[in-house]
């Protein structure tokens, strides 16, 4: 057989077993997540009851209290002090 078509048949196979095996892992992970839920564990994607700290929109720490379309973003008047001095 010539050299460029085995090369070409032996990449051919690898690309089917790799389709395969990303076939393979895909179902595992639907049926690990389907097993999970039928026996009552939260599913990744759902959200605990975390919510996120508000994040400082200046560097000392204030928050802005205007919408960001307004004129006033460069207006002091539009910010909040923060209860604590940013790190």
């Amino acid at each position: 057989m010539h050299p460029e078509i085995a090369r070409e048949l032996i990449a051919q196979r690898g690309r089917e077993l790799r389709g395969r095996a990303q076939q393979a892992s895909v179902a595992r992970t639907v049926s690990r997540t389907h097993r999970a839920a039928r026996r009552g564990a939260s599913l990744p994607y759902e959200a605990d009851d975390f919510t996120c700290p508000a994040i400082p929109d200046y560097v000392d720490g204030s928050f802005r209290t205007v919408s960001p379309t307004e004129d006033q973003a460069a207006s002091p008047a539009g910010r909040v002090p923060a209860a604590r001095r940013a790190a």
